[in-house]
């Protein structure tokens, strides 16, 4: 039981480490990438210079935006690592249940959008943070039986 809760909880912290990590490139890309995010270089064939040289309040405002969302990520990822490594690794439900609701959460709501057809950035947009997802619900799957076995 020990085992697998150990074992649960670090590959969900080490999922919520990459989510913190894509997290920091999406901020600097913001400010010192040659494009928008991770594996967006234009949008509707404008790089991010074209894009401020033909409307420079769009072009912050996108920075804006992009900041703020890094911001989010960056706390969402040191909430669930907190939550995993402290709360998880004890077996408590609470906390395995909140961390998994919050890159749920965060999740169900921005991978839609990138399916409507509109977007088609390919695997470095999204690879990333599905590696990192596919990292976190192993743990979280592993940890799972070991927080019903302390709950019995």
């Amino acid at each position: 039981m020990q085992t697998s809760l150990n074992r649960g909880a670090m590959l969900m912290a080490l999922g919520a480490l990459a989510f913190i990590g894509y997290g920091i490139v999406f901020i600097f890309r913001s400010f010192a990438g040659g494009g928008f995010e991770l594996g967006v270089d234009t949008l509707g064939g404008l790089s991010k210079e074209g894009l401020e040289a033909y409307n420079p309040a769009v072009g912050a405002y996108i920075t804006h935006l992009h900041v703020a969302v890094s911001g989010f990520i960056i706390a969402t990822g040191i909430a669930v690592a907190a939550l995993s490594w402290y709360g998880v690794r004890r077996g408590y439900w609470w906390a395995w249940i909140g961390a998994v609701l919050a890159p749920v959460a965060g999740l169900a709501i921005a991978i839609p959008l990138h399916y409507g057809g509109k977007f088609d950035y390919g695997i470095t947009h999204l690879g990333p943070v599905y590696l990192a997802t596919f990292i976190f619900v192993i743990g979280a799957l592993i940890s799972l039986r070991g927080v019903r076995r302390t709950q019995m």
